[in-house]
């Protein structure tokens, strides 16, 4: 691991929520997070409204609308099989490759979701495992497409072992537009598949790094949903 990597282990989590309660509180349908923007772009609206009438506040009624579904946040279905490795997020698949892992230093699988900004911006657990170590990465903030972002933009990663022994790395990764990555899982904790685990504002990258053995069921270019979607299968 770099040098300027920080390890999460036994911090708070930067949000400021208890840590049982952030990855699997009950669905309200519109993140936590996005409350106090959502909040806020009320407010501005309405004023507008009050004072200049609706046609000057058309603009940002548009704004609380495009709040409201960036920060949507719906109930998943969860696959069962038992080695099937699931989307930690709603958007594209822009890798599929062999590659090497950074994090356990191995050679791996590593599947990629691009989120833009009109996907839901919650991160789930790919696997049912316990967390053995956590990491944050300051870094830049290039466009989250670009396969350069896995290892130069801002970034947190997760190192999840199954009960069956597989290693699966989940890299939550800062874009273009996102600034603020929120992760609640610490390590020694227990992450059931689908579970809610993270937050990433405004457009990003989830990277997944899993045993090579591995055999990807997405393909470049797939729309894959958190939780519903199957990436993989564990060997």
């Amino acid at each position: 691991m770099s040098d300027e990597s920080k390890t999460l282990t036994g911090t708070p989590p930067a949000s400021g929520l208890p840590p049982d309660g952030a990855g699997a509180y009950p669905h309200p349908i519109i993140a936590r997070e996005g409350w106090p923007f959502i909040a806020a772009a009320v407010a501005a609206a309405a004023l507008v409204h009050w004072l200049a009438g609706p046609w000057w506040a058309a603009l940002p009624w548009l704004v609380v609308l495009f709040n409201i579904q960036f920060f949507r946040d719906p109930p998943r279905a969860i696959p069962q099989e038992a080695r099937a490795v699931l989307s930690p997020a709603d958007g594209r698949i822009v890798a599929v490759e062999r590659a090497r892992d950074p994090y356990l230093e191995r050679d791996a699988l590593k599947m990629s979701v691009f989120m833009n900004v009109f996907n839901a911006h919650s991160n789930r657990s790919p696997v049912d495992g316990e967390v053995r170590d956590a990491w944050r990465h300051p870094g830049r903030f290039f466009n989250a497409a670009l396969s350069k972002s896995s290892l130069e933009n801002e970034r947190t990663a997760l190192w999840i072992r199954t009960a069956g022994g597989a290693d699966v790395t989940c890299v939550q990764i800062a874009g273009l537009v996102a600034r603020r990555i929120l992760c609640y899982a610490r390590a020694g904790q227990r992450l059931a598949r689908g579970e809610r685990y993270g937050f990433i504002r405004f457009g990003s990258r989830v990277d997944v790094y899993l045993p090579p053995e591995s055999r990807p069921l997405a393909s470049m270019g797939d729309k894959v949903y958190a939780t519903e979607s199957i990436l993989a299968m564990l060997p």
